[in-house]
């Protein structure tokens, strides 16, 4: 896929039991062109939830996979159907490389200048600044006046409240954990209220 077609917001599915995820994935009905999901490889059974999430809503949702470290965590990925990588850290080259080979968006993680230059360079899409808040929105505009724009992702106590500061100073993507939601609603598989959330964030930045 081309990193153009990435959506602005991506939901951090972390830790969620796979009818949890699914109830997130049903409420994002009609919102598939502004967010993308990430399912985390230290989730219990991750790679079953990103194949089976794959296969059926992989035609409107764009699924991908978090915390991924070494390139035998990308192939597994790759295998089990996700369409983007997403790391807490940098990527290695054979990574890298790994991702153009199979057409899938690379998003390591980086937390300096320095390592989000290395990044953008070594051919990564977007890069991830994590922890974002511990950086600020406002270290989203400085590194670019030296660096240029960048594709940043802001990652890492992004929420409601803030969102829309990150965006303002330059980060161009969002990554959202579970302080999107009410865990209630998510415990409880509450549809109607997830949509209401996800709605309610939208209006809210946009």
């Amino acid at each position: 896929m081309q990193v153009e077609e990435y959506p602005k917001f991506t939901i951090i599915l972390r830790g969620y039991s796979s009818a949890e995820a699914e109830a997130i994935l049903q409420a994002m009905a009609g919102l598939e062109k502004q967010f993308a999901v990430e399912i985390t490889l230290n989730t219990e059974n991750a790679l079953k939830q990103l194949q089976n999430f794959s296969k059926k809503y992989g035609q409107t949702h764009l699924i991908g996979a978090g915390t991924v470290r070494t390139l035998a965590e990308a192939q597994q990925a790759y295998e089990a159907g996700a369409k983007f990588l997403l790391g807490p850290h940098l990527f290695t080259n054979e990574m890298l490389a790994f991702t153009k080979e199979k057409q899938l968006l690379a998003i390591p993680a980086a937390m300096t200048p320095s390592e989000v230059n290395q990044m953008v360079q070594n051919g990564a899409n977007i890069v991830k600044v994590f922890p974002a808040a511990v950086v600020t929105p406002r270290f989203f505009k400085d590194i670019q006046a030296p660096l240029g724009k960048l594709p940043l992702m802001a990652v890492g106590g992004v929420n409601s409240a803030n969102a829309k500061e990150f965006l303002k100073q330059g980060a161009s993507y969002l990554g959202l954990g579970s302080n999107l939601f009410n865990p209630k609603d998510i415990q409880e598989k509450n549809i109607e209220n997830l949509v209401k959330t996800l709605h309610e964030f939208v209006v809210a930045v946009e």
